[in-house]
Parts: C-alpha cells; sequence; structure tokens
C-alpha cells in the first residue's frame, strides 16, 4: 500500500507569511520562492490575493509574483477566494492557474474564515465553477476543509466528511470537471494517525474512486506521524512547508502551528525509499533559509539534527580512511 512516490506541493512561501506579525520585506519573500525552486520541488503556492486589510502578511502578494524567477518543471499557483483575488493572480501573468473547490464540514468556521452561510457557499461554488470553465481554467483540486475537528465546532463526524465529499463528487457530475485531487485538510491540527486512517478508510468505502491528498498541520506535533499515516494508506499527494512555517490566521488558536515541515516530510520518504524527486539538502538549505527570513526559530527538526544520509557518507568515508 505504500507507494513508490509522492508529489509534495511546497506551501511554505504562501502559509508563512500570511501569518507573520512582523512585516517582511518582499525581496526577502522572493529569495526563498526563488531558493525553494532550486531544490525539485515540483509545485510552490507563492502567495495568497486576498485582503490586505485582513491578511497584511499578504498586502505584496502582486509585488512577489512579479519579482520571483521562475524554473522551468515548477508549477507557481496561489491563492484567492472570490473574483478580485482571482483577476489579480490572473493580472500576473506568471503563476499556473487552477480552480479549487473547497467545502467546510464546519459551519461555523465557514462563516469565519469567508463570511458565508452553506447555501451562500454552494451557491458561490456553482458560479465560481462555471466562470473557471469561461475563463478556460481547469478545476483540478478540491478540498474539506478542518477535516479532522474544528475549534469552534469541536470534533468532525466521520460521516460528515464522507457527506462532504459526495458534495464534491456531485459538483463534479454536474459540471462536468474531474478532480486531479481532493485534499483532507487538518486545518486546524485535530487529525491522529487513527482519526487519518478512519476517515481515509470511510471516504474510500464509499468513493473509491476520490483521488485524495493531505493538508496537515503540526500544531499537537502529530504532523509527521499523520503523514506516515497517510502513506501506509497509499496517499501519494502532500502539501508541507519548509521549516514548519505558517498557520490559518483564521483558526484563533494560540500556538497554532504551520503545515507538516517539507524537509522532515522528505527525510521520512527518503528513509522509507519513496521518491520525490526533491533534494533534501537543497532543502535544508532553504529551511535554514525560511528562519532567517522570519526572524525566529522554526520548528523543523531536518534543519537541526540533518540529513542521515549525509551522516553515512561521512561514517562510510572515514572508515575508508
Amino acid at each position: 500500500m505504500i507507494p513508490a512516490s509522492v508529489l509534495i506541493t511546497e506551501e511554505g512561501p504562501r502559509e508563512g507569511f500570511q501569518i507573520e506579525k512582523a512585516t517582511i520585506p518582499t525581496d526577502r519573500k522572493v529569495a526563498l520562492i526563488d531558493a525553494l525552486s532550486a531544490t525539485g520541488v515540483r509545485r510552490i503556492q507563492v502567495a495568497s490575493f486576498v485582503s490586505r486589510k485582513q491578511v497584511p502578511g499578504m498586502a505584496d502578494a502582486d509585488d512577489i509574483v512579479a519579482q520571483m524567477q521562475t524554473t522551468p518543471g515548477v508549477d507557481y499557483t496561489a491563492l484567492w477566494f472570490n473574483d478580485a483575488g482571482l483577476e489579480r493572480a490572473r493580472a500576473s501573468g506568471k503563476l499556473t492557474l487552477e480552480g479549487k473547490v473547497r467545502v467546510y464540514p464546519s459551519d461555523v468556521f465557514m462563516k469565519r474564515n469567508i463570511n458565508r452561510t452553506p447555501e451562500q457557499h454552494l451557491a458561490h461554488t456553482h458560479a465560481e465553477i462555471e466562470r473557471y470553465k469561461e475563463l478556460g481554467i481547469p478545476v483540478r483540486d478540491a478540498s474539506v476543509s478542518n477535516a479532522f475537528g474544528c475549534n469552534f465546532q469541536g470534533d468532525i463526524a466521520v460521516e460528515k466528511v464522507v457527506e462532504c465529499v459526495g458534495t464534491l463528487m456531485a459538483l463534479a457530475r454536474e459540471h462536468e470537471i474531474e478532480y486531479e485531487k481532493i485534499s483532507l485538510a487538518d486545518t486546524m491540527a485535530w487529525g491522529t494517525p487513527v482519526t487519518i486512517k478512519r476517515v481515509i478508510g470511510a471516504v474510500r468505502d464509499r468513493y473509491p474512486e476520490a483521488k485524495l491528498s493531505l493538508h496537515l498541520h503540526d500544531t499537537r506535533g502529530m504532523g509527521i506521524a499523520n503523514a506516515y499515516a497517510g502513506l501506509e494508506m497509499g496517499i501519494t499527494k502532500f502539501d508541507a512547508a519548509v521549516g514548519g512555517l505558517g498557520g490559518c490566521p483564521f483558526a484563533a488558536h494560540k500556538g497554532a502551528a504551520g503545515n507538516v515541515c517539507t524537509e522532515d516530510l522528505v527525510f521520512l520518504c527518503q528513509e522509507m525509499g519513496i521518491e520525490t524527486g526533491i533534494d533534501l539538502n537543497a532543502l535544508i538549505e532553504c529551511a535554514i533559509l525560511a528562519e532567517d527570513v522570519v526572524g525566529h526559530p522554526l520548528p523543523g527538526s531536518i534543519k537541526q539534527g540533518g540529513n542521515l544520509a549525509r551522516l553515512r557518507e561521512a561514517v562510510r568515508a572515514g572508515a575508508a580512511a
């Protein structure tokens, strides 16, 4: 069941810079994106085109995209929640534009995050998909936010997550689109290896055709354990953030952490014999750079402990000498 290879989407620049309290110069953000582009990562989410007032850390999103260098073979993506954000992304001329459909098992979080009721959001989603089709933007991704628990609504029933995936599948049929992935997002880090497997198993039992991915956070230290559980369930696509950057600005949880750390996830895959296409040593250098850019310690472990593959080489070289 464990996959031979996985695709990791790097979300550190977007996840991280949107939540940092201090103002980070645009050129420093760009330096991290450019460094990540040289690691073998194939997808980088670089910015959020959202309200500058509500998310001041992304006020320079247009400038970030304008200044960053693009590397062949790397898709650069962004996040938006309305037409205004979409138009800003389109105007950049440098991004891989992909429509994304979102559902929320927590009505309370939906209201806080995007200020819509379930009825309003469903109507918006239908219109949004048609707008993407009109513009020729493929709708490839879907997600179930806070699929494992919500700070405002408590535990999320497995049946509710299955129901949300059903809503996504119905939208795909009605609008004649096909998702490349449906992300189960542990937005507020309620997931544990047991619940990760339970939810994935339940969704697959009902919708075996669904191509699932995981978006994991590490607030309670379960990020890498949850990723391992996902790998055991055959998940082949993950979101991650270099150094463990980030967190949701609307989760309102003291101590909330960012995504599962990219270099820690790449290290786990390396030790399990799973191909990622990412140069771990180069990624560790990016994690060190990210820590310098934000100006405070980041939680990633491998940037401190080092790559065992490199240590093994050093030990072998010493033995040979």
